[in-house]
Protein backbone atom coordinates (compact mmCIF):
# COMPACT_ATOMS: atom_id res chain seq x y z
CA UNK A 1 0.00 0.00 0.00
CA UNK A 2 1.41 3.42 -0.71
CA UNK A 3 2.42 5.95 1.92
CA UNK A 4 0.77 9.77 1.19
CA UNK A 5 1.33 12.40 3.24
CA UNK A 6 -1.82 13.70 5.30
CA UNK A 7 -1.78 18.11 4.96
CA UNK A 8 -3.60 20.53 6.33
CA UNK A 9 -6.70 21.22 4.26
CA UNK A 10 -7.53 24.58 3.68
CA UNK A 11 -8.72 26.34 6.88
CA UNK A 12 -9.98 29.85 5.64
CA UNK A 13 -8.19 33.29 7.02
CA UNK A 14 -6.73 30.85 9.87
CA UNK A 15 -2.88 30.86 9.38
CA UNK A 16 0.37 29.93 12.10
CA UNK A 17 -2.81 28.59 14.63
CA UNK A 18 -1.47 26.23 17.28
CA UNK A 19 -2.12 22.61 18.11
CA UNK A 20 -3.80 22.23 20.98
CA UNK A 21 -4.19 17.81 21.13
CA UNK A 22 -3.50 15.20 18.88
CA UNK A 23 -5.86 12.64 18.85
CA UNK A 24 -4.07 9.50 17.27
CA UNK A 25 -1.42 7.55 17.56
CA UNK A 26 1.49 5.58 14.91
CA UNK A 27 0.10 2.29 14.22
CA UNK A 28 -3.88 3.19 14.68
CA UNK A 29 -5.57 2.18 11.96
CA UNK A 30 -8.30 5.34 11.44
CA UNK A 31 -11.16 5.92 8.98
CA UNK A 32 -12.47 8.67 6.93
CA UNK A 33 -13.68 12.04 8.68
CA UNK A 34 -11.32 10.75 11.63
CA UNK A 35 -10.36 13.65 13.63
CA UNK A 36 -6.63 13.85 14.08
CA UNK A 37 -5.71 16.93 15.80
CA UNK A 38 -7.57 20.00 17.57
CA UNK A 39 -6.06 23.44 16.65
CA UNK A 40 -7.14 26.71 18.26
CA UNK A 41 -6.80 30.95 17.42
CA UNK A 42 -7.71 33.11 19.39
CA UNK A 43 -11.47 33.02 18.26
CA UNK A 44 -11.77 29.55 17.58
CA UNK A 45 -10.86 26.12 17.93
CA UNK A 46 -11.55 23.16 14.87
CA UNK A 47 -10.39 19.75 14.68
CA UNK A 48 -8.69 18.87 11.32
CA UNK A 49 -10.60 15.56 9.76
CA UNK A 50 -8.87 12.24 8.01
CA UNK A 51 -9.01 12.80 4.41
CA UNK A 52 -8.65 9.29 4.04
CA UNK A 53 -8.78 6.31 6.04
CA UNK A 54 -5.30 3.75 7.04
CA UNK A 55 -2.65 3.66 9.21
CA UNK A 56 -0.40 6.08 10.99
CA UNK A 57 2.61 5.35 9.80
CA UNK A 58 4.53 8.92 10.99
CA UNK A 59 3.94 11.94 13.34
CA UNK A 60 5.13 15.26 11.61
CA UNK A 61 3.55 17.63 14.19
CA UNK A 62 3.29 17.78 18.04
CA UNK A 63 1.08 19.42 20.67
CA UNK A 64 2.25 23.45 21.01
CA UNK A 65 3.56 23.53 17.13
CA UNK A 66 1.82 26.28 15.24
CA UNK A 67 0.03 25.14 11.49
CA UNK A 68 -1.36 26.55 8.50
CA UNK A 69 -2.91 25.40 5.40
CA UNK A 70 -1.00 22.75 3.68
CA UNK A 71 1.70 22.10 6.75
CA UNK A 72 2.18 18.19 7.09
CA UNK A 73 0.11 16.32 9.85
CA UNK A 74 1.63 12.52 9.39
CA UNK A 75 2.76 9.84 6.91
CA UNK A 76 -0.85 7.36 6.08
CA UNK A 77 -0.23 4.09 4.66
CA UNK A 78 -3.59 3.96 2.22
CA UNK A 79 -5.40 2.42 -0.72
CA UNK A 80 -5.02 4.45 -3.79
CA UNK A 81 -8.61 4.08 -3.95
CA UNK A 82 -9.40 6.39 -0.87
CA UNK A 83 -6.85 9.13 -1.78
CA UNK A 84 -8.91 9.46 -4.83
CA UNK A 85 -12.00 10.42 -2.81
CA UNK A 86 -9.79 13.01 -0.16
CA UNK A 87 -10.08 16.16 -1.75
CA UNK A 88 -13.82 15.91 -1.79
CA UNK A 89 -14.22 14.18 1.64
CA UNK A 90 -11.66 17.17 3.19
CA UNK A 91 -13.89 19.95 1.88
CA UNK A 92 -17.13 18.29 2.83
CA UNK A 93 -15.61 17.76 6.11
CA UNK A 94 -14.90 21.60 7.08
CA UNK A 95 -17.45 22.78 5.20
CA UNK A 96 -20.73 20.78 7.32
CA UNK A 97 -18.89 19.73 10.21
CA UNK A 98 -16.55 22.01 11.27
CA UNK A 99 -17.86 25.48 10.71
CA UNK A 100 -20.81 25.16 13.00
CA UNK A 101 -18.11 24.49 15.63
CA UNK A 102 -15.48 27.23 15.02
CA UNK A 103 -18.32 30.28 16.03
CA UNK A 104 -17.10 29.28 19.69
CA UNK A 105 -18.34 31.99 21.99
CA UNK A 106 -16.21 33.51 24.43
CA UNK A 107 -15.81 31.77 27.94
CA UNK A 108 -17.79 34.69 29.42
CA UNK A 109 -20.79 32.90 27.67
CA UNK A 110 -22.40 29.50 28.26
CA UNK A 111 -21.13 26.68 25.85
CA UNK A 112 -22.89 25.68 23.46
CA UNK A 113 -25.97 23.12 23.62
CA UNK A 114 -25.62 19.75 22.53
CA UNK A 115 -28.53 19.35 19.19
CA UNK A 116 -31.15 18.32 20.37
CA UNK A 117 -32.01 16.01 17.51
CA UNK A 118 -29.56 13.48 19.71
CA UNK A 119 -31.54 10.27 20.80
CA UNK A 120 -32.32 10.36 24.48
CA UNK A 121 -31.02 7.08 24.48
CA UNK A 122 -27.76 8.06 23.79
CA UNK A 123 -27.72 11.23 26.28
CA UNK A 124 -25.79 10.29 30.13
CA UNK A 125 -27.74 9.44 33.03
CA UNK A 126 -27.97 12.34 35.03
CA UNK A 127 -25.97 11.10 37.74
CA UNK A 128 -23.15 9.85 35.95
CA UNK A 129 -23.87 6.35 35.47
CA UNK A 130 -23.06 6.35 31.81
CA UNK A 131 -19.67 8.38 32.51
CA UNK A 132 -16.94 6.32 33.31
CA UNK A 133 -12.79 6.11 32.57
CA UNK A 134 -11.99 6.17 28.69
CA UNK A 135 -9.17 3.79 29.43
CA UNK A 136 -6.49 6.48 27.58
CA UNK A 137 -8.27 5.69 24.22
CA UNK A 138 -8.36 9.79 22.14
CA UNK A 139 -11.02 11.70 23.09
CA UNK A 140 -13.57 12.30 20.55
CA UNK A 141 -15.61 15.30 21.13
CA UNK A 142 -16.10 18.64 19.35
CA UNK A 143 -14.12 21.93 19.74
CA UNK A 144 -16.96 23.36 21.56
CA UNK A 145 -17.32 20.31 24.04
CA UNK A 146 -13.51 20.89 24.07
CA UNK A 147 -13.34 24.43 24.92
CA UNK A 148 -16.04 23.97 27.64
CA UNK A 149 -13.97 21.17 29.01
CA UNK A 150 -10.63 23.20 29.04
CA UNK A 151 -12.49 26.19 30.86
CA UNK A 152 -13.41 24.17 33.54
CA UNK A 153 -10.50 23.46 35.21
CA UNK A 154 -7.73 24.77 37.71
CA UNK A 155 -5.23 23.51 35.17
CA UNK A 156 -4.53 24.80 32.09
CA UNK A 157 -5.60 21.26 30.63
CA UNK A 158 -8.48 21.67 32.03
CA UNK A 159 -10.69 18.41 32.48
CA UNK A 160 -9.00 15.40 31.21
CA UNK A 161 -11.43 14.18 27.92
CA UNK A 162 -9.37 10.93 28.36
CA UNK A 163 -11.22 9.81 31.22
CA UNK A 164 -14.79 10.64 30.20
CA UNK A 165 -16.56 8.07 28.06
CA UNK A 166 -18.90 9.30 25.44
CA UNK A 167 -22.64 8.75 25.27
CA UNK A 168 -23.19 10.16 21.63
CA UNK A 169 -22.60 8.54 18.37
CA UNK A 170 -20.11 6.25 17.77
CA UNK A 171 -18.47 7.17 21.49
CA UNK A 172 -18.47 11.25 21.28
CA UNK A 173 -18.14 12.90 23.92
CA UNK A 174 -21.41 15.30 24.53
CA UNK A 175 -21.50 18.44 26.75
CA UNK A 176 -23.86 16.49 29.10
CA UNK A 177 -20.73 14.09 29.59
CA UNK A 178 -18.76 16.31 30.58
CA UNK A 179 -20.95 17.92 32.92
CA UNK A 180 -22.05 14.42 34.30
CA UNK A 181 -18.27 13.89 34.67
CA UNK A 182 -18.20 16.78 37.15
CA UNK A 183 -21.34 16.03 39.41
CA UNK A 184 -19.72 12.27 39.99
CA UNK A 185 -16.11 14.10 41.13
CA UNK A 186 -17.80 16.56 43.30
CA UNK A 187 -19.60 13.55 44.80
CA UNK A 188 -16.46 12.13 46.20
CA UNK A 189 -16.01 12.33 50.02
CA UNK A 190 -12.40 13.68 49.91
CA UNK A 191 -14.01 17.03 47.97
CA UNK A 192 -10.39 16.53 45.61
CA UNK A 193 -11.97 15.78 42.44
CA UNK A 194 -9.82 14.50 39.81
CA UNK A 195 -8.90 17.52 36.64
CA UNK A 196 -11.99 19.98 38.24
CA UNK A 197 -11.51 23.76 39.42
CA UNK A 198 -12.35 26.68 38.31
CA UNK A 199 -11.83 28.97 34.69
CA UNK A 200 -8.57 30.61 34.58
CA UNK A 201 -7.99 33.80 35.05
CA UNK A 202 -7.98 36.65 32.44
CA UNK A 203 -5.00 37.50 31.21
CA UNK A 204 -4.77 41.18 31.34
CA UNK A 205 -2.20 43.62 30.19
CA UNK A 206 -1.77 45.78 33.05
CA UNK A 207 0.71 48.42 31.25
CA UNK A 208 -2.33 49.83 29.51
CA UNK A 209 -3.19 51.23 32.52
CA UNK A 210 -0.08 52.88 33.97
CA UNK A 211 3.77 52.18 34.80
CA UNK A 212 3.91 47.82 36.72
CA UNK A 213 6.54 45.80 38.14
CA UNK A 214 6.90 42.41 37.88
CA UNK A 215 8.16 40.51 40.60
CA UNK A 216 8.17 36.18 41.16
CA UNK A 217 6.80 34.50 43.96
CA UNK A 218 9.13 32.82 46.14
CA UNK A 219 9.73 28.82 46.51
CA UNK A 220 7.60 28.92 49.52
CA UNK A 221 4.85 31.20 48.09
CA UNK A 222 4.27 28.79 45.38
CA UNK A 223 4.13 26.07 47.44
CA UNK A 224 2.17 27.01 49.63
CA UNK A 225 -0.14 28.93 47.13
CA UNK A 226 -1.16 25.67 45.65
CA UNK A 227 -1.28 23.96 49.27
CA UNK A 228 -4.17 26.80 50.55
CA UNK A 229 -6.02 26.64 47.36
CA UNK A 230 -6.75 23.03 47.70
CA UNK A 231 -6.92 23.31 51.19
CA UNK A 232 -9.86 25.32 51.11
CA UNK A 233 -11.98 24.34 47.68
CA UNK A 234 -11.51 20.37 49.54
CA UNK A 235 -12.60 21.49 53.17
CA UNK A 236 -15.86 23.03 53.67
CA UNK A 237 -14.87 25.83 56.26
CA UNK A 238 -16.94 27.28 59.00
CA UNK A 239 -14.93 29.52 61.35
CA UNK A 240 -16.47 30.01 65.19
CA UNK A 241 -15.24 33.71 66.68
CA UNK A 242 -14.97 33.88 70.34
CA UNK A 243 -13.12 35.98 73.42
CA UNK A 244 -10.95 35.03 76.16
CA UNK A 245 -9.58 37.08 79.23
CA UNK A 246 -5.83 36.60 79.24
CA UNK A 247 -5.82 39.43 81.88
CA UNK A 248 -4.60 36.97 84.94
CA UNK A 249 -2.76 34.69 82.42
CA UNK A 250 -0.58 37.54 81.14
CA UNK A 251 0.10 39.02 84.79
CA UNK A 252 1.31 35.92 85.34
CA UNK A 253 3.43 35.74 82.38
CA UNK A 254 5.24 39.21 83.00
CA UNK A 255 6.19 37.91 86.55
CA UNK A 256 8.00 34.43 84.87
CA UNK A 257 9.81 36.86 82.62
CA UNK A 258 13.08 37.01 84.76
CA UNK A 259 13.03 33.41 85.74
CA UNK A 260 12.69 32.36 81.87
CA UNK A 261 15.15 34.56 80.90
CA UNK A 262 18.10 32.87 83.64
CA UNK A 263 16.85 29.98 81.65
CA UNK A 264 17.53 31.57 78.23
CA UNK A 265 14.00 31.37 77.28
CA UNK A 266 11.87 33.62 75.49
CA UNK A 267 8.11 33.24 77.35
CA UNK A 268 5.47 34.51 74.64
CA UNK A 269 1.47 34.13 75.21
CA UNK A 270 1.84 31.58 72.30
CA UNK A 271 3.36 28.97 74.29
CA UNK A 272 0.71 29.07 76.81
CA UNK A 273 -1.93 29.02 73.94
CA UNK A 274 -0.17 25.77 73.00
CA UNK A 275 -0.33 24.37 76.54
CA UNK A 276 -3.99 25.00 76.40
CA UNK A 277 -4.79 23.79 72.89
CA UNK A 278 -3.92 20.56 73.87
CA UNK A 279 -5.94 20.63 76.82
CA UNK A 280 -9.05 20.99 74.81
CA UNK A 281 -7.88 18.50 71.91
CA UNK A 282 -7.65 16.13 75.14
CA UNK A 283 -10.92 16.77 76.09
CA UNK A 284 -12.77 17.00 72.21
CA UNK A 285 -10.63 14.11 69.94
CA UNK A 286 -12.62 15.08 66.71
CA UNK A 287 -10.27 17.95 66.85
CA UNK A 288 -7.15 15.61 67.01
CA UNK A 289 -8.44 13.85 63.82
CA UNK A 290 -8.29 13.43 59.87
CA UNK A 291 -10.90 12.79 57.50
CA UNK A 292 -9.74 8.56 56.02
CA UNK A 293 -8.80 9.16 52.56
CA UNK A 294 -12.61 7.92 51.62
CA UNK A 295 -14.35 9.56 53.42
CA UNK A 296 -15.57 6.64 55.48
CA UNK A 297 -14.13 7.23 58.26
CA UNK A 298 -12.14 9.19 61.27
CA UNK A 299 -8.59 8.64 61.98
CA UNK A 300 -8.51 9.95 65.91
CA UNK A 301 -4.58 10.73 66.54
CA UNK A 302 -3.11 9.52 70.21
CA UNK A 303 -0.21 12.28 69.96
CA UNK A 304 0.03 15.78 70.25
CA UNK A 305 1.76 17.55 67.46
CA UNK A 306 0.92 21.51 67.31
CA UNK A 307 2.23 23.52 64.19
CA UNK A 308 2.44 27.31 64.09
CA UNK A 309 2.94 29.61 61.78
CA UNK A 310 5.85 31.61 61.28
CA UNK A 311 5.81 34.38 58.93
CA UNK A 312 9.55 34.75 57.08
CA UNK A 313 11.05 37.17 54.35
CA UNK A 314 10.04 34.43 51.90
CA UNK A 315 6.54 33.01 53.04
CA UNK A 316 4.65 31.54 55.28
CA UNK A 317 5.95 28.43 56.82
CA UNK A 318 4.44 25.62 60.08
CA UNK A 319 7.00 24.53 61.89
CA UNK A 320 5.82 21.53 64.02
CA UNK A 321 6.33 21.34 67.93
CA UNK A 322 6.17 17.08 69.01
CA UNK A 323 4.60 15.61 72.07
CA UNK A 324 3.42 18.87 73.51
CA UNK A 325 1.67 16.94 75.96
CA UNK A 326 5.14 15.88 77.49
CA UNK A 327 6.43 19.02 77.92
CA UNK A 328 6.35 22.01 80.18
CA UNK A 329 5.16 25.54 79.11
CA UNK A 330 8.96 26.45 79.49
CA UNK A 331 10.02 23.90 76.96
CA UNK A 332 6.87 24.90 74.57
CA UNK A 333 8.55 28.37 74.78
CA UNK A 334 12.28 27.50 74.03
CA UNK A 335 10.93 25.37 70.94
CA UNK A 336 9.00 27.97 69.82
CA UNK A 337 11.94 30.16 70.14
CA UNK A 338 14.51 27.66 68.22
CA UNK A 339 12.43 26.50 65.28
CA UNK A 340 11.33 29.81 64.43
CA UNK A 341 14.96 31.21 64.29
CA UNK A 342 15.38 28.29 61.42
CA UNK A 343 12.57 29.17 59.72
CA UNK A 344 13.58 32.62 59.14
CA UNK A 345 17.18 31.28 58.72
CA UNK A 346 15.90 29.21 55.99
CA UNK A 347 17.08 25.97 57.86
CA UNK A 348 13.88 24.64 58.37
CA UNK A 349 13.88 20.38 57.72
CA UNK A 350 11.10 19.36 55.75
CA UNK A 351 10.34 16.62 59.20
CA UNK A 352 10.57 20.02 60.89
CA UNK A 353 6.78 20.91 59.34
CA UNK A 354 5.19 17.26 59.13
CA UNK A 355 3.13 15.18 61.39
CA UNK A 356 1.18 18.30 62.91
CA UNK A 357 -2.57 17.71 64.36
CA UNK A 358 -3.37 21.28 65.08
CA UNK A 359 -2.38 24.65 63.40
CA UNK A 360 -2.08 27.87 65.64
CA UNK A 361 -1.80 31.37 63.54
CA UNK A 362 -0.96 34.46 65.86
CA UNK A 363 -1.79 37.83 64.23
CA UNK A 364 -1.24 39.20 67.48
CA UNK A 365 1.61 40.87 67.13
CA UNK A 366 1.07 42.58 63.67
CA UNK A 367 -2.89 43.47 64.50
CA UNK A 368 -6.66 43.12 63.78
CA UNK A 369 -9.72 41.82 65.65
CA UNK A 370 -10.67 38.79 63.95
CA UNK A 371 -9.56 36.58 60.58
CA UNK A 372 -10.84 33.00 58.80
CA UNK A 373 -7.36 30.79 58.94
CA UNK A 374 -7.33 28.32 55.99
CA UNK A 375 -7.43 24.93 57.78
CA UNK A 376 -3.86 23.18 57.27
CA UNK A 377 -5.16 19.54 55.59
CA UNK A 378 -5.24 17.21 56.49
CA UNK A 379 -5.91 18.49 59.85
CA UNK A 380 -9.37 19.37 60.52
CA UNK A 381 -9.28 22.70 62.66
CA UNK A 382 -6.79 25.77 62.43
CA UNK A 383 -6.62 28.70 65.71
CA UNK A 384 -6.16 32.27 64.76
CA UNK A 385 -5.09 35.09 67.25
CA UNK A 386 -5.36 38.06 67.01
CA UNK A 387 -4.27 41.60 68.92
CA UNK A 388 -5.03 41.32 72.83
CA UNK A 389 -7.18 44.75 73.67
CA UNK A 390 -8.13 46.39 76.58
CA UNK A 391 -12.20 46.19 77.13
CA UNK A 392 -14.64 46.56 79.50
CA UNK A 393 -16.15 43.45 81.60
CA UNK A 394 -19.12 43.34 83.57
CA UNK A 395 -17.41 41.64 87.04
CA UNK A 396 -18.66 39.01 88.79
CA UNK A 397 -20.36 40.75 91.42
CA UNK A 398 -22.62 42.19 88.17
CA UNK A 399 -22.33 45.80 89.80
CA UNK A 400 -19.46 47.74 87.66
CA UNK A 401 -17.40 47.17 84.67
CA UNK A 402 -13.48 46.37 84.94
CA UNK A 403 -11.27 46.62 82.50
CA UNK A 404 -10.25 43.23 81.19
CA UNK A 405 -7.54 41.93 78.24
CA UNK A 406 -9.30 40.03 75.97
CA UNK A 407 -8.08 37.79 72.92
CA UNK A 408 -10.04 37.06 69.63
CA UNK A 409 -9.88 33.41 69.38
CA UNK A 410 -10.91 32.67 65.21
CA UNK A 411 -11.25 28.55 65.05
CA UNK A 412 -12.07 27.61 61.62
CA UNK A 413 -12.77 23.52 61.46
CA UNK A 414 -13.62 21.01 58.68
CA UNK A 415 -17.66 20.54 58.31
CA UNK A 416 -17.58 17.42 57.45
CA UNK A 417 -15.41 16.52 60.87
CA UNK A 418 -17.19 19.01 63.50
CA UNK A 419 -20.75 20.49 63.80
CA UNK A 420 -20.79 23.72 64.83
CA UNK A 421 -21.79 22.98 68.80
CA UNK A 422 -18.71 21.49 68.95
CA UNK A 423 -16.79 24.27 67.27
CA UNK A 424 -18.22 26.56 69.83
CA UNK A 425 -17.64 24.07 72.85
CA UNK A 426 -14.16 24.06 72.09
CA UNK A 427 -13.71 27.80 71.81
CA UNK A 428 -15.03 28.01 74.89
CA UNK A 429 -13.35 25.39 76.73
CA UNK A 430 -10.34 27.41 75.59
CA UNK A 431 -11.48 30.52 77.55
CA UNK A 432 -12.03 28.60 80.41
CA UNK A 433 -8.32 27.57 80.62
CA UNK A 434 -6.81 30.66 79.40
CA UNK A 435 -8.73 32.73 82.12
CA UNK A 436 -7.32 30.48 84.79
CA UNK A 437 -3.39 29.65 84.59
CA UNK A 438 -4.16 27.21 87.08
CA UNK A 439 -6.67 25.20 84.82
CA UNK A 440 -3.34 23.84 82.35
CA UNK A 441 -2.06 22.29 85.32
CA UNK A 442 -5.17 19.91 85.43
Amino acid sequence: MPIKEVLVPDIGSFKDVEVIEIMVNVGDQIATDTSLMTVESDKAAMDIPAPFGGTVKELKIKVGDKISAGSLILMLETSGEAVANSASTAKSFIEIKAAPDVAVPPPSHPAPEVPAHIPPKHRPDPVGAHVGFASGKPAHASPAVRRFARELGIHPDGVDLSRISGSGPRGRILKEDVQAWIKTELAKPTGEAIGLGFPPAPVIDFTQFGEIDTQPLSRIKKLSGANLHRNWVSAPHVTQFDEADITDLEDFRKSMLDEAAKRGVKLTLLAFLIKAVVNALRTYPTFNASLAADGESLVLKKYFHVGFACDTPDGLVVPVIRDVNKKDVMEIANELTELSELARERKLKIDAMQGGCFTISSLGGIGGTAFTPIINCPEVAILGLSRADWKPVWNKAGKTFEPRLMLPLSLSYDHRVIDGADGARFTSHLRLMLSDVRRLLL
